[in-house]
């Protein structure tokens, strides 16, 4: 008997933009009347999260998932799965079959002959390496695929809330996520907060240097240079530096109150607005930046100057990925100048380093001498546990405490030596 093929899923989803103008890609022919209407409803709901691209594109990821398992897994319309279809279906993800794991991100359509067609190339379900590991030369294998806890920890709330608005739309009469009662079956929990991964004090130093001296040579790094202390010097995340259909980062949201104090606005997570206290030396920053550019040391009142711009046209940097690249190479040059100085250990850690490593160093060297009631608030976050998760003193009283226990008492090494006389 010939053993049943689960057929390979297509993308159902295009970007925030085309939904939110209607457009609708060509769907896959196999769709009945039932998945037609799961789909309209996915898409209502995808629709809800377009003020954050971040969002966007995590509900997108799996709410497709649940679609595709539905109808070419289960066989099943969403209005009829149960908690046990839910239960297999988050197995399945742990553990999805070669055909739907990827090896690389691609777009998930392609124009072709004026008709926007799925990209036969892309997958659900994509496997990832490290930088270092991607850096050493090693090609992602699907067989080595996981799904990290934090990730089944999405697909179970994201999956719930999608499933309580078709409640809400009448397109449901249960929610079978919240039917689970032993959801920890499936999540693996740490009993200690993760380290903060972040740079150490000789890479931050080398990789700000090395910036600076990119820019001493070359006016275009000036850019670079600027990026870098609003990454580490305001704690900002990559969204908060790129432009998006919520915020875009202007120069005019650098400004001064009546105390002469300057401040910056930004929107972060949760479309969330916030003030950051701008320092000295990112005022330098700013300053040193904005003359690069032919502009007035420091903006004025209400100034829409796009705060990071594209070099050819001068609109504002939209992509994320080219923020990345541009710090990426930064961090390059910083390894190849610790590799020269001999620091081979500092250099083969800080290849593992992503731009958000910037934003963990910032908040943890400052929250060792400013209030962290401060540092709270300049970061975003939501509680002071959060930001309590950078001191770290802690974690060296508790190493310290146990660095010279003993494994073989005391009496018995002695002993040991005597005998070896």
């Amino acid at each position: 008997m010939a053993k049943h093929t689960i057929a390979i899923p297509q993308p159902l989803f295009d970007n925030i933009q085309s939904l939110a103008q209607g457009q609708v890609p060509l769907l896959p022919t196999h769709m009945t009347s039932d998945a037609i209407a799961d789909y309209h409803h996915a898409r209502q709901f995808l629709l809800s999260y377009r003020g954050s691209q971040a969002t966007f594109n995590a509900y997108r990821r799996e709410i497709e998932r649940l679609l595709q398992w539905s109808w070419l897994v289960a066989k099943k319309s969403l209005s009829t799965l149960t908690r046990v279809d839910i239960e297999a279906f988050i197995t399945f993800c742990q553990h999805p079959p070669l055909a739907w794991i990827g090896t690389q991100n691609v777009l998930r359509f392609i124009e072709h002959e004026g008709k926007t067609l799925a990209n036969p190339d892309w997958r659900p379900f994509v496997v990832s390496i490290s930088k270092v590991e991607h850096q050493q030369g090693r090609i992602p294998d699907p067989k080595q695929y996981q799904l990290s806890p934090k990730a089944v920890q999405a697909v179970f709330a994201i999956t719930s809330s999608f499933f309580n608005y078709l409640i809400q739309e009448n397109g449901m009469t249960h929610n079978p996520v919240a039917q689970i009662r032993q959801k920890s079956r499936f999540i693996r929990k740490t009993q200690t907060t993760q380290p903060i991964r972040r740079l150490s004090e000789l890479q931050w130093g080398y990789v700000i240097e090395t910036a600076l001296i990119k820019a001493t040579q070359d006016a275009s790094y000036e850019r670079t240079l600027f990026m870098m202390h609003a990454l580490y010097g305001m704690y900002l995340r990559i969204s908060e530096l790129a432009s998006s259909i919520r915020w875009t980062p202007q120069m005019g949201h650098f400004h001064k109150d009546r105390d002469a104090h300057w401040w910056f606005t930004t929107v972060g997570k949760g479309n969330k607005q916030r003030q950051i206290s701008v320092s000295d030396a990112m005022l330098a920053a700013l300053r040193r930046y904005r003359l690069s550019l032919g502009l007035t040391a420091l903006p004025s009142v209400g100034e829409t100057t796009p705060l990071l711009a594209n070099s050819k046209d001068g609109s504002p940097i939209r992509s994320t990925r080219y923020i990345r690249s541009i710090v990426q190479d930064c961090f390059d040059a910083g390894i190849a100048r610790l590799r020269a100085d001999g620091h081979e250990d500092e250099a083969d850690q800080l290849m593992a380093a992503t731009v958000h490593w910037l934003r963990h160093t910032g908040i943890s060297d400052d929250v060792q001498h400013r209030p962290r009631e401060h540092v709270r608030d300049d970061a975003g976050h939501g509680s002071s546990a959060i930001t309590d998760r950078y001191v770290d003193v802690e974690m060296r009283a508790r190493h310290a405490s146990a660095k010279s226990k003993l494994i073989v008492p005391a009496f018995f090494e002695q002993q040991d030596e005597k005998d070896h006389v």
